[in-house]
Formats: structure tokens, C-alpha cells, sequence
């Protein structure tokens, strides 16, 4: 696994043994028991943190948590805590090492789709597979059909007439009109008002509708 590095925090033991046997080759492993300290925001390459986890570092792993780094846990099967179910990502030691391997490669995979489904849309954020839009720490659910509403607007930077957005959301249904797209964009605009305070979410002029 090229231009990766794994971050143990926790167990320079695991360290050790991970470079003894070069289970990844081409892979740069490091060691840290400090998150403020760390040089996490130093790595250039795709990184993957595993972190020992016991009752004593929950507060260290939420707050690397809020790096937006995959992360997968390491728990003892030996000193178990009533937290630990609250926690994705982990793998129980002791465990096989082929099974520690497979597991990194899953959480970056799934780190990779998860990325993959975020979408800028001005001071929001667009979470395509949870349908969920986001600005700082709020959150609201969408419908499938809002979501892909609102991912028109991040492949245009003009306004979308009615009959554009009519065509590409409902293909021309006969069933629909200029007055369904009204209602929907009403109605989106009063759940964005709502969670967000934000009354000009979605403006129009008489070129369409723009965000």
C-alpha cells in the first residue's frame, strides 16, 4: 500500500511489530500518544489512524475524531469498558494479523466512498448517501428528491430555468407542472429556514432559480 501512513496512537508495541514483519510494505508507520502535539496535519500521504482505545483516552479519540481522519479502534478484549459498543470501526485484540490488515483496508475504503459523497454547496455542505445537508454543526434530512435537487445547482453556475429543472429531475412527467417544482422548492426553502435561519437559500430571478 503505497502513500500511506498509519498512525499508532497508544501501543508503541504494535509499532514494533508492524515493522518487524512488514505486513505493508512501502507504508510509513509512527507513533504518538499526543494529539495536540501531534504532526498528524503534517502527513502529505493518505493516512489512517489506529488507536488503542481504553476509558482512559475516550476524550483523546473524539477530539482526533474531529480531524476527519479514518480511524479504527483497537480494543482489549481483556479490559472491557460499557462504552465500547458506541464506537464503529474497531477490531477486538488479540486478533489475526491478516484480519488487522483486511480491516485497515475497509475502513479506507470506506473513508474513500464517504468522501466521495460530500458536495460543496456554497456555505453548506451536501451529504449525498446520508441525504443530509449540513452548515457548522446542524444538521437536516433531506429527501432523495431534494438532495438531487440541490446537486443541480453545484454542476450549473447560472440560474436553472423551471423548465430545466423539470426535465432533469422528473423528465417531463405528464403528470407534472411548473406548480409542482413551486411547491418543492417552497417547501425546501421553509425546512432551510427552520433548521438554518437562513431565508435566502434559494433565490430566483427571471433567468430561474440560483443559489
Amino acid at each position: 500500500m503505497k502513500n500511506l501512513t498509519i498512525s499508532i496512537f497508544g501501543s508503541k508495541v504494535f509499532l514494533e511489530i508492524l515493522k518487524e514483519i512488514n505486513l505493508f510494505p512501502d507504508t510509513k508507520i509512527i507513533f504518538f500518544d499526543d494529539y495536540k502535539h501531534s504532526t498528524l496535519n503534517e502527513v502529505l500521504s493518505e493516512q489512517i489512524i489506529v488507536f488503542f482505545l481504553d476509558k482512559n483516552n475516550i476524550n483523546d479519540y473524539f477530539q482526533l475524531k474531529n480531524r476527519n481522519l479514518p480511524i479504527l479502534i483497537v480494543i482489549d478484549s481483556s479490559k472491557p469498558f460499557k462504552e465500547i459498543n458506541n464506537f464503529t470501526n474497531q477490531i477486538t485484540a488479540p486478533f489475526k494479523i491478516l484480519n488487522f490488515k483486511k480491516k485497515i483496508i475497509a475502513v479506507l475504503a470506506s473513508d474513500k466512498f464517504k468522501k466521495s459523497s460530500i458536495i460543496q454547496l456554497g456555505k453548506y455542505i451536501i451529504n449525498k448517501n446520508e441525504r443530509k445537508i449540513i452548515k457548522d454543526k446542524l444538521k437536516l434530512k433531506l429527501t432523495e428528491k431534494e438532495i438531487n435537487f440541490l446537486i443541480l445547482f453545484t454542476s450549473h453556475d447560472k440560474p436553472l430555468s423551471k423548465e430545466f429543472i423539470l426535465k432533469n429531475l422528473w423528465n417531463y412527467s405528464p403528470e407534472t407542472n411548473t406548480h409542482t417544482i413551486e411547491t418543492h422548492i417552497h417547501r425546501l426553502r421553509k425546512k432551510i429556514f427552520q433548521k438554518f435561519k437562513d431565508n435566502n437559500f434559494i433565490k430566483n430571478n427571471d433567468a430561474g432559480y440560483y443559489i
